[in-house]
């Protein structure tokens, strides 16, 4: 592939987003690259402060069942408050519980405050989500997401590699650098992001209209949305996973973890290196076939290391379920902006996200306790069996919901009114009214007007309506 056409390629992955979305991307960017916490605090909460392994992971899951809370709060004040104003405020509640954690020392103080911050990082994601569904095309909603999940990944690596090179500035450093980066996200999109709520409906005289009230409840009797939220619930177990169940097997067969180091880092790498290029292949293909296939992913590289007893096969598996990982997430969020109202699109991303939280925090406790009880096997097995039960859910469940995604909507008809915006069913039904009208034969139909003329003359008709050809 020539240089021309590897800029061509590039161009069109990037290429027909508002500007509003690029600066959307980039507070994500720099939000991760000071990512800090999480990637550092159990070695935090051991090392600097002498607690046991034990209650570094209790608090770690504590940030998980936060953002089981998180999600939907995040959803509620998105559609409510709206994406801007709910953005800014959870990003500068989650700066003060980094800054918290650089002072406090209680065990239960800490646990505390990384329960907020857990509240706070995951009711973010919900108004990023409805933002990215509300200014970008729907056709282009698929690729726009996966663009901004590439950012995430890469400032993530970055915040690893700057973080363990600058660890020797102590923790409390870090948890203050995690801060300043997050107020600074939260300042790029108080300045340069536009609020992009959808505006109330209103009648003929101008009046706003009462919408239905939609809480959690209310989305989870979306039948289609439902199943979409249990699969992926499924998914996020299995990729939950590896983060936990991974080092303690490689540590069963005797493997370094420092070659565990090696291995999980495969995950960013490939993310960062070919996120772009996945997005590229994997553009206008149906939504069902991708949430198939990367459940299948899935379901080949965790099943496969049960097989694998080295470092390069262990790093084999996290490639193919990292390659799952680049097809699921932007196709998954993808099809929950397709399925959601416009006016609940924050509610349905935090229901989605709730589903993401509750992985998070069972799945390290389940994979602790099958591979200290049955063995590590039988944890593989069981995620392989688990990400095939998925790939036939979307199948067989989700084929008539999510199909037709490329065929044009509302959403997609320009209007002459709008400038080309968002359309309206009149504009669809006025097309198929021009393809009847460009079918009909219209010198059979002037002929069947000659005639109808002249019966009516013989007949002496006192008052002749206008007949028009």
């Amino acid at each position: 592939m020539s240089i021309d056409s590897l800029r061509r390629s590039a161009h069109a992955t990037v290429s027909g987003f508002p500007p509003g979305f690029w600066w959307l991307w980039l507070s994500t960017l720099v939000n991760r690259t000071g990512a800090f916490v999480l990637t550092f605090l159990s070695l935090y909460l051991t090392q600097e402060l002498g607690h046991s392994a034990w209650f570094a992971g209790l608090v770690v899951a504590l940030h998980g069942l936060g953002g089981v809370a998180g999600s939907p709060l995040g959803g509620m004040l998105t559609d409510r408050w709206g994406r801007r104003p709910t953005m800014v405020t959870m990003h500068l509640a989650a700066a003060v519980c980094a800054a918290a954690l650089a002072v406090v020392t209680d065990a239960w103080a800490i646990a505390t405050v990384v329960l907020l911050m857990g509240v706070a990082m995951q009711a973010v994601r919900p108004p990023i989500n409805a933002t990215i569904a509300d200014m970008v095309p729907a056709h282009d909603v698929r690729r726009a997401y996966s663009l901004n999940y590439w950012a995430l990944n890469l400032g993530f690596a970055i915040a690893s590699i700057a973080g363990g090179a600058a660890a020797f500035l102590g923790y409390r450093t870090l948890f203050v650098v995690d801060a300043v980066a997050t107020v600074l996200c939260a300042v790029i999109v108080f300045l340069r992001l536009p609020e992009t709520r959808p505006e109330a409906a209103v009648d003929k005289r101008g009046e706003p209209v009462a919408e239905e009230k939609v809480s959690v409840l209310t989305v989870l009797r979306d039948a289609p949305f439902r199943t979409l939220v249990l699969l992926n619930l499924l998914v996020c177990v299995v990729f939950t996973v590896p983060w936990i169940g991974l080092p303690l097997t490689m540590a069963s067969q005797g493997l370094s973890p420092s070659s565990f180091g090696m291995v999980i880092a495969v995950n960013g790498i490939v993310i960062v290196g070919f996120q772009l290029l996945v997005n590229k292949l994997t553009d206008k293909r149906s939504p069902v076939l991708l949430l198939t296939l990367s459940s299948l992913l899935f379901a080949l590289g965790t099943g496969a290391t049960a097989l694998v007893g080295s470092p390069v096969a262990f790093a084999a598996t996290v490639i193919v379920w990292t390659v799952g990982e680049m097809i699921h997430v932007p196709t998954n969020a993808a099809a929950t902006a397709r399925l959601a109202p416009e006016h609940a699109r924050g509610r349905y991303q935090g229901v989605m996200g709730m589903s993401w939280a509750v992985a998070g925090f069972i799945a390290p406790i389940a994979a602790g306790a099958i591979v200290d009880g049955p063995g590590p096997d039988v944890l593989w097995t069981a995620t392989a069996a688990i990400g095939v039960a998925a790939a036939i859910g979307y199948y067989t469940r989700l084929r008539k919901a999510l199909a037709d995604e490329d065929v044009p909507t509302q959403q997609d008809v320009p209007t002459q009114q709008d400038g080309g915006n968002i359309g309206t069913p009149a504009v669809v039904k006025t097309v198929e009214v021009v393809e009847v009208v460009e079918s009909v034969d219209i010198a059979e139909v002037v002929e069947s007007v000659d005639i109808v003329k002249g019966q009516k003359a013989a007949a002496g008709a006192s008052e002749q309506a206008p007949v028009s050809a």
